[in-house]
């Protein structure tokens, strides 16, 4: 099985708005039937959608104050997300909240069981409100994902569980982040890049990278020819990195204002790099060779993603599937005056 995928295209913010009130509710639903009317997706399928939504918009609204967003991502395969994301105390029993009948809001309590029912896949995160422990963020994340052509995901045949996320400041047109991804077999590549500043000449200095996941033989070899190929350009930091299943290994090279973790048996691992810029100037290129199985879990991500954060930041995050993984962190800790991506993989 060969899959190629790239953030610019795959990955695409369509929805985006706070969940203050029953408005976002009435925003979301136009959207959402637009959304399924282009794409092609089936009437029972679109209206599940729409009920998943109300549901998600109202917990919310109820448990959180409306102290939060709901957003809707296109992803690779094509995969259409309901990500519902609040600022509230968190969920104390998560296995009793999706049992039919339980409400501590005086309502009739059918929510997060029936966006399950409703749902292709539903997966979530919560993080409960401590007076005695500094968090950066407490709350809960739900991420309901459809699959518009009524199939399954793909992860299990593909071997690889993906995240993604990739937005642009201020949501712009133009994107100076860019991941792209080569799957063959048990091997994944990606090279995850960041053109220097923002706007369309960053975006320029990303584009047309992507076959050098092909034509190069190991993240060094990769980066080398990035460099190669970037030279005269505005130029951009950037991660290669390939994860071999059947090897059990994962190797990483990068330079410059990138940042890359590694998640294995609880424990976790930075990855640093060296400064320079590809296209411009680098001393070296820094790499790192590690074990990686199918248990295992590893997060590239730029420098709009703030690193002020570890394991015990989101207690339990990092066991959960890296696409949540991806739309918690990079919500929660990207910075709004910059563009900001991440990358989470891991064995399906």
């Amino acid at each position: 099985m060969i899959a190629e995928f790239d953030s610019y295209r795959d990955c695409r913010l369509l929805f985006d708005s706070a969940a203050r009130n029953e408005s976002a509710l009435i925003l979301l639903r136009a959207k959402l039937s637009v959304i399924a009317q282009r794409m092609g997706i089936s009437e029972i399928k679109t209206g599940n959608m729409l009920l998943a939504a109300s549901e998600l918009v109202s917990n919310n609204i109820k448990y959180a104050g409306g102290r939060g967003m709901i957003q809707v991502w296109q992803q690779p395969g094509p995969v259409l997300d309901l990500v519902s994301l609040d600022f509230g105390p968190g969920i104390p029993d998560l296995e009793m909240a999706e049992q039919d009948g339980y409400s501590t809001a005086n309502t009739l309590g059918k929510g997060i069981g029936s966006v399950r029912r409703l749902s292709d896949e539903l997966h979530i995160y919560t993080q409960l409100l401590s007076l005695g422990q500094q968090k950066k963020w407490s709350g809960s994340v739900f991420l309901a994902r459809f699959f518009p052509d009524g199939g399954r995901s793909r992860e299990q045949a593909r071997g690889f569980r993906i995240g993604l996320y990739s937005r642009a400041m201020s949501d712009s047109r133009y994107n100076g982040d860019r991941i792209y991804l080569h799957q063959e077999g048990k091997k994944l590549r990606w090279l995850h890049l960041d053109g220097l500043g923002h706007g369309e000449h960053a975006q320029e200095a990303t584009d047309s990278l992507a076959t050098q996941l092909t034509h190069a033989n190991d993240p060094i070899a990769i980066l080398e020819a990035v460099d190669h190929q970037l030279q005269g350009s505005r130029g951009a930091v950037a991660v290669s990195g390939e994860i071999d299943l059947l090897q059990h290994a994962l190797h990483i090279a990068g330079v410059g204002d990138m940042h890359a973790h590694i998640f294995e048996k609880n424990q976790v691992e930075g990855v640093p790099f060296a400064p320079g810029v590809l296209g411009r100037e680098h001393r070296t290129l820094s790499k790192l060779q590690a074990g990686f199985d199918k248990h295992g879990l590893v997060i590239t991500a730029s420098d709009g993603i703030r690193r002020n954060w570890d394991s015990s930041t989101f207690t339990g995050l990092f066991s959960k599937h890296p696409q949540l993984i991806a739309y918690t962190m990079g919500n929660i800790m990207g910075r709004v005056s910059d563009d900001q991506s991440l990358c989470a993989l891991a064995g399906a």
